[in-house]
């Protein structure tokens, strides 16, 4: 039975139409692996908006596409990873045909959406660091649009599977769905090619231009000693720290998948097995673990303001808890 047969096929709560592609204890692992990366992405993307609106120091365009960075990762969690958890739980996709497009819409635009927040991310420490003094502010309209330009641009690329040109199929394990790279229909395979061509390879070479340019910059500062006491040498080295961790977990999140998609799509006849393909779809759903981390709580400003929240919460806590006891006459004194 083929992916499209089994979907069409399946209703919820139907489990005969559905080929078994591992054994039930492989699904339960890859539930109980997906509801922790959940949990750890829900605190943590919560965490940064909250800490973003709570503290006006945070509020300026620069930080706009941290925040923009944990919604979209949120959009992937609630609709991908929350849904990717139950259909593991059950043993098969238990959504019909619908639920299969609506995740794999779902999936592919807040991801193409944060892959691309990245690399405006990328552009916007370029302004920062390396036109501070020149004519190009960073304001809260180029913030914007390079938000919106993020956004538009996943738009643009994953609707047309909703029109015919492209589609969502199963993938993997048949647990989750995703644009269809089986397909080889020329149709369908010209859109997956420009898919990856417009969607991978447009922001990592954005983000590599970028960072590149960044760094070049750091050490043409140095080798003209315009930083007195080694600062700019220790801020180049702190800088080019960041920007491989950048590009290391970009890479180890995306290339898996755009290597295993295109594969496919070059040789159509290529067995891979299930399981194995399983693994490059996980790996960038873990990336809304990964980028608040990287991007945000490696910030220093973001992470004291976070820790210092933390503290007060729980000093609230605790005089809460005082008062309660004290009211209750559960408290001594000396």
């Amino acid at each position: 039975m083929s992916r499209e047969e089994s979907l069409q096929n399946l209703t919820v709560g139907d489990a005969q139409t559905v080929k078994v592609l591992m054994p039930r204890i492989g699904y339960t692992i890859l539930a109980i692996i997906m509801a922790i990366f959940c949990t750890v992405s829900l605190i943590l993307n919560i965490s940064v908006i909250i800490v973003t609106f709570k503290y006006k120091q945070l509020r300026h365009p620069i930080n706009y596409s941290l925040v923009n960075l944990a919604v979209a990762d949120l959009g992937i969690t609630v609709l991908g990873g929350m849904l990717t958890v139950e259909t593991n739980a059950v043993g098969y996709f238990n959504l019909g045909r619908v639920g299969c497009v609506i995740e794999g819409f779902a999936v592919a635009f807040f991801g193409i959406a944060a892959l691309c927040t990245i690399a405006v991310i990328a552009v916007d420490r370029v302004v920062v660091v390396c036109k501070p003094m020149g004519t190009i502010t960073f304001s809260d309209k180029q913030a914007l649009a390079g938000i919106a330009i993020a956004w538009t641009w996943s738009l643009i690329w994953n609707t047309p599977p909703l029109f015919g040109w492209g589609s969502y199929q199963l993938e993997g394990v048949e647990t989750s769905c995703a644009p269809d790279w089986y397909n080889p229909d020329p149709a369908n395979m010209s859109y997956i090619v420009c898919f990856f061509c417009f969607c991978f390879a447009i922001p990592f070479l954005t983000i590599l231009a970028s960072y590149g340019y960044l760094l070049w910059t750091l050490r043409q500062v140095a080798k003209l000693g315009v930083a007195e006491g080694g600062t700019t040498s220790k801020a180049e080295a702190q800088v080019s720290r960041m920007v491989l961790v950048m590009i290391m977990a970009f890479l180890v999140c995306w290339l898996p998948y755009a290597a295993f998609a295109m594969t496919v799509v070059v040789n159509p006849g290529v067995y891979i097995d299930p399981i194995i393909a399983t693994f490059p779809m996980y790996l960038t759903k873990t990336s809304t673990v990964y980028n608040p981390i990287i991007y945000i709580f490696m910030n220093k400003q973001v992470s004291d303001l976070g820790q210092r929240m933390g503290r007060i919460n729980k000093m609230e806590t605790r005089t809460k808890s005082l008062k309660k006891n004290v009211f209750k006459g559960t408290v001594s004194f000396p």
